[in-house]
């Protein structure tokens, strides 16, 4: 099922302190009320994704902030014994991975509107 509009965003984190809202996003049409969306950030910015993408609505991109949801993907890294790592590198590794901030929180995404799709990462 696709929406009434689809973006396909992307967020880049630069290293630069600061990314001016006018310079923030870049949109490429892709027909059919599809867009490629890249949303720049500077390291001292704060990483808000729908404050971003609001400002689409003057580039002729019309979204409605109740309408809107967030497909974001998650993986599940899973310790392999035997795999040429240390076990105890793998079971740490996997255990830093699973107490990681969830990317919604760090995006600034609402969490009603957040929509995780997962895979299993086998290390």
């Amino acid at each position: 099922m696709l929406h009434e509009t689809n973006l396909f965003v992307t967020v880049k984190l630069h290293e630069v302190p600061w990314i001016g809202f006018e310079k923030r996003c870049e949109m490429e049409p892709l027909g059919r009320d599809c867009w490629q969306v890249t949303v720049h950030f500077g390291f001292k910015n704060e990483p808000d994704v729908p404050e971003a993408l609001a400002f689409l609505r003057t580039r002729g991109c019309q979204m409605d902030d109740m309408e809107t949801s967030y497909f974001l993907s998650r993986d599940i890294v899973i310790p392999t014994f035997g795999s040429g790592m240390a076990n105890w590198r793998e079971k740490l590794f996997a255990g830093m991975h699973r107490n990681a901030a969830a990317a919604a929180d760090f995006l600034s995404l609402p969490t009603n509107r957040v929509v995780e799709l997962g895979s299993k990462v086998e290390i």
